[in-house]
């Protein structure tokens, strides 16, 4: 079982003491005195960002989903093309300088469309008060991914018009926060912790199955893996992987399966789940499931999202790894041409 003194020692630059502290920097940066944009009428929403950023769109695209505002995830460099006026572009770059987020916003600002970016500075900053871009700055704590939570909840507060997320939602998410928190952090290194039995049972190579309505949990999951574990990972659609995927288990594997369920699957999503542990069952398959908690979709994603970055934290330090140097990541931008 991992102690304290073994997660200080190869934890080397804290990021666990970050997540310790994400229930009270989400609630912090919700009440933050930002301004609320003044944009109405909008239909269509693009939410541009990459790793951590695009994380907090894909989260925006499932609160809205069942809306009917139509939105637009971009992980790349173009803006769609049926942009118009009562489109809203959100760039967000934790850094201020992902390059391809900068593509996009410049792309926006050369439309008809309306505007705001988030960053904690950088020269997404710049580029916004030099062409008069809506910009709200928010601070980066240790790492563009460990300031999730404090971006999150900020752009929940400055988009409220557009986004509409009842009150009681944003409390109950935090309510819910704090308690996965007393389960997963580091003051409860012990057989109870969720996030530490995972990480401890994740050897192989994971293979994430989710229901679409928590995909973003589950790509996330899949980042934070590769980045802070430096492992490879996998994420499928679990009604996907019934057409294709589930073929793969007929032979032998080194990949572990993990289940991301929610508490409130669709009935025939619920079926599939237990055919296929049935599958797993009767082939001795060892497998995992991680349920959602009851709640909101914003509770159920972000709860996910706190308890299975958490395990990759600990997967690193059981490894022996330092989880916060991204040094690959590195190489290639210090490589891209400007």
């Amino acid at each position: 079982m991992l102690d304290l003194q073994t997660l200080k020692k190869y934890d080397a630059q804290r990021m666990y003491q970050v997540y310790d502290k994400w229930p009270e920097m989400a609630k912090e940066s919700y009440e933050l005195n930002l301004d609320e944009i003044g944009y109405i009428g909008m239909d269509h929403v693009i939410f541009a960002g990459m790793g951590g950023s695009g994380a907090i769109g894909d989260i925006f695209s499932a609160i809205l989903s069942k809306t009917n505002l139509h939105v637009s995830i971009v992980k790349g460099y173009h803006l769609p093309k049926n942009v118009n006026s009562n489109t809203l572009v959100v760039a967000t770059s934790i850094s201020g300088n992902t390059i391809e987020t900068l593509s996009v916003l410049d792309s926006a600002v050369k439309t008809n469309c309306k505007v705001i970016a988030f960053s904690s500075g950088g020269k997404l900053e710049n580029y916004c008060y030099k062409n008069n871009v809506e910009f709200r700055r928010i601070p980066q704590i240790h790492s563009p991914r460990s300031s999730f939570t404090a971006f999150l909840y900020s752009m929940i507060k400055v988009l409220y018009p557009v986004i509409l997320i009842k009150e009681e939602e944003v409390k109950e998410s935090l309510r819910l926060l704090r308690e996965c928190r007393d389960k997963i952090f580091s003051s409860n290194l012990n057989e109870e912790n969720p996030s530490l039995k995972l990480a401890e049972w994740i050897t192989g190579i994971p293979l994430i199955y989710y229901p679409w309505g928590l995909q973003a949990a589950a790509i996330r999951f899949k980042n934070s893996l590769q980045e802070n574990a430096k492992k490879h990972s996998i994420a499928e659609d679990v009604i996907e992987a019934c057409h294709n995927g589930i073929v793969a288990w007929e032979k032998i594997s080194e990949v572990q399966p993990i289940l991301i369920r929610g508490k409130d699957d669709y009935i025939k999503t619920k079926e599939r789940w237990g055919i296929i542990k049935k599958i797993f069952e009767e082939k001795k398959i060892d497998y995992r499931e991680v349920p959602s908690v009851n709640g909101s979709i914003l509770s159920k994603l972000i709860n996910l999202i706190y308890l299975l970055d958490y395990t990759t934290i600990y997967r690193a330090v059981l490894s022996k790894i330092d989880p916060s140097p991204i040094r690959s990541i590195d190489f290639i931008k210090e490589n891209l041409s400007n």
